[in-house]
């Protein structure tokens, strides 16, 4: 009997075995059927990583993949046949959404003509401004913050406010000696970038010191800020081109991939019913 016993606790231990799934070379991890391994997190730890830390990265890493499994095994297992199939749907378009973009920009990258001349940027301006009003206030100016006792300040302020761009030599000589400074008036800049760079401007202010042609000298604790207005666009106006030249650029550039990807559509259409590989039948 005792014989008996034993042969059967054998028996149990081995079908036991047997029916325990066998751990598959190089396998660091299984959930089921699937198995995680060590090909998979091979690239996972950044070198340098420090041994404690990399068996923490790596048993995250596995953690996340067995609840993931678990999960999916879970879904497939109570999800309705009606729910499953809506999305093996989704899943199929998506891969189709995916494959054909992919090739598509590749095509227009490679295609597509990325120069856009100056007359063909005026041309479309010409022809869409009203499309393109300021969401905001646009301002040119030019601005200086300086300490108020400076030696120079007085040539400082006059050639400021009588500017002259041939004093070119003068400007770099002094520029080390501002706190901040912008001499190019030839910019617009949008309201809040002059809030940013000009702290004694102000929305409670702005109407007192932002007009065109306006002069400006605040003096704030020990500096002096000396600013000169050159022009001014309100809200709601047609935005300047040179203000709006980088968003012409990237109008004129969609609307040629569109024209492009529109094209080859037909193209490839085409050429599959003249192959004969794309048929409707009657």
């Amino acid at each position: 009997m005792v014989r008996a016993g034993f042969l059967f606790l054998l028996l149990m231990a081995c079908s036991c075995n047997y029916f325990k799934p066998e751990q598959k070379p190089e396998s660091i991890a299984r959930v089921g059927k699937s198995y995680l391994y060590k090909s998979d997190i091979a690239k996972l730890v950044p070198a340098g990583t420090s041994k404690q830390d990399s068996i923490l990265m790596v048993r995250d890493f596995i953690d996340r993949w067995a609840s993931q499994k678990l999960l999916i095994d879970a879904a497939e297992r109570n999800l309705s046949e009606t729910k499953k199939t809506e999305f093996n749907a989704l899943i199929r378009q998506y891969k189709v959404d995916l494959y054909t973009k992919a090739y598509i920009d590749e095509v227009v990258k490679n295609t597509v003509d990325t120069v856009v001349s100056q007359d063909e940027l005026k041309k479309y301006y010409n022809e869409n401004k009203e499309n393109f009003k300021t969401t905001g206030t646009l301002v040119r100016m030019r601005f200086i913050n300086l300490a108020k006792d400076n030696p120079r300040f007085t040539t400082i302020s006059n050639k400021f406010f009588d500017y002259n761009k041939k004093d070119k030599k003068f400007w770099e000589t002094y520029a080390l000696q501002f706190k901040s400074f912008a001499l190019n008036d030839s910019v617009w800049i949008d309201m809040s970038q002059v809030y940013v760079k000009l702290p004694v401007i102000n929305p409670g202010n702005r109407d007192e010191y932002i007009r065109a042609g306006k002069k400006i000298q605040i003096q704030d604790n020990n500096d002096v800020y000396l600013i000169k207005v050159t022009n001014v666009i309100d809200k709601n106006q047609i935005s300047p081109f040179e203000y709006i030249k980088p968003t012409l650029k990237e109008v004129i550039l969609n609307k040629r991939k569109l024209e492009l990807i529109k094209k080859f559509e037909k193209e490839i259409t085409d050429d599959a019913i003249k192959n004969k590989d794309y048929e409707i039948y009657k």
